[in-house]
C-alpha cells in the first residue's frame, strides 16, 4: 500500500494512492472507513490493526470514491517527524570518495522537521550557501515503539520505505567536525511522495537506487552494498534511544555526490533532482535559489 498525507479544503488527511481504473487516484482512508485515523502518525500508532483494515477498505473501493491527484495537495508522508536520523558514509564507495575508510560503527547525525518538503516542492538554496549538494537515499519509517531491539526482529518495527534527498550545504557542513548545520537549512529534506508499506518490499537489501539530474545519472547504487544493513541500524541505535512511530531513518547515499566530482557538480538554479528507488518510488524536486 502507498500511504500519503494530503491536504483537501485546508484539512490534513491520511490517504492511499491506488490505480483501480488504470489511473492513479487518491483515496481518503478515514472517509472510506471512519474507524481509521485521519492522520498518518495516529495510523502508525494503531499498529497492524489499522493496516489490515485499510487494506480491506481499499480493496473494496471503487474508482468513483477516489480523488484526482490534481484536486488535492500531496504533502510529505510524515510532515513533521519526531526524529530524522541520518547515516553517513554507509556505502563503501561513498566513504572512499569522501577520503574516508569504512566506518567501524554507523555515523549518525540529524536533520530537523524544518527541512521536510514534499515531492514536487522546491529545494530553496539560501543565499549564504555556495556549495549545495544532492544525496539520494532510501528512507525507513518506524512503525512501532521500540528500545533495545534485537537485529533479528528489527524489520518488524518498520512501517515502510520512501525516497529521501539528504540535501547538503557542503561549505557549511565542513566548517566544523559536526555536520548538522550543513544538513538542516529549510527545505533540505525532500521525501515521498508515498510511504510504501513494508509488506510491499520483500527484501529491503535488494533494491536499486539512483539520482538523476537533467537526464544524467549521477548516483547509482544497490542496498545490498550498504555497510550497515537496515536491520543493523535499527538494532544499533535502539540500544541507546527509543524509536517511535513516524521516526525517519535516512540510510546513507551511494557514490557520485557533487562534492566528489571533478569539477564539483553543485546544484544549480533550474535543476530538477530525481531520486528513483526500485519498488519504492520516484521523488522529484526542482531547485531554486534565494534572491
Amino acid at each position: 500500500m502507498k500511504l500519503i498525507t494530503f491536504v483537501q479544503q485546508g484539512q490534513l488527511r491520511l490517504g492511499a494512492l491506488a490505480a483501480l481504473d488504470g489511473r492513479e487516484r487518491v483515496y481518503d482512508l478515514n472517509r472510506l472507513e471512519p474507524r481509521l485515523p485521519h492522520d498518518i502518525l495516529a495510523f502508525l500508532e494503531a499498529s497492524q490493526d489499522s493496516l489490515a483494515l485499510a487494506r480491506q477498505v481499499l480493496a473494496a473501493a471503487t474508482p468513483e470514491q477516489g480523488l484526482d491527484p490534481a484536486e488535492v495537495t500531496i504533502k510529505a508522508p510524515i510532515p513533521r517527524p519526531g526524529k530524522i536520523i541520518c547515516i553517513g558514509q554507509n556505502y563503501l564507495e561513498h566513504a572512499h570518495e569522501s577520503n574516508a575508510p569504512a566506518p567501524p560503527f554507523p555515523i549518525i547525525f540529524a536533520k530537523y522537521a524544518n527541512t521536510v518538503i514534499a515531492h514536487g516542492e522546491p529545494i530553496v538554496i539560501p543565499a549564504a550557501v555556495q556549495k549545495p549538494d544532492y544525496e539520494g537515499e532510501l528512507a525507513v519509517v518506524i512503525g512501532k515503539r521500540g528500545r533495545g531491539i534485537p537485529e533479528a526482529e528489527a524489520l518488524d518495527y518498520v512501517a515502510g520505505y520512501m525516497p529521501l534527498n539528504d540535501v547538503s550545504a557542503r561549505d557549511w557542513q565542513n566548517r566544523t567536525s559536526q555536520w548538522v548545520i550543513g544538513k538542516t537549512p529549510d527545505t533540505f529534506c525532500p521525501m515521498g511522495p508515498a510511504l510504501v508499506t513494508a509488506d510491499e518490499i520483500p527484501d529491503v537489501q535488494n533494491l536499486w537506487l539512483r539520482t538523476v539530474i537533467g537526464g544524467e545519472v549521477l548516483q547509482e547504487g544497490h542496498t545490498s552494498l550498504m555497510i550497515f544493513s537496515v536491520a543493523h541500524l535499527i538494532a544499533d541505535m535502539s540500544q541507546v534511544m527509543t524509536l517511535e512511530p513516524g521516526d525517519v531513518i535516512a540510510t546513507g547515499t551511494p557514490a557520485g555526490i557533487g562534492a566528489a566530482r571533478t569539477p564539483p557538480r553543485w546544484l544549480r538554479p533550474g535543476d530538477v533532482v530525481r531520486i528513483e528507488i526500485e519498488k519504492v518510488g520516484v521523488l522529484e524536486s526542482p531547485v531554486i535559489f534565494e534572491a
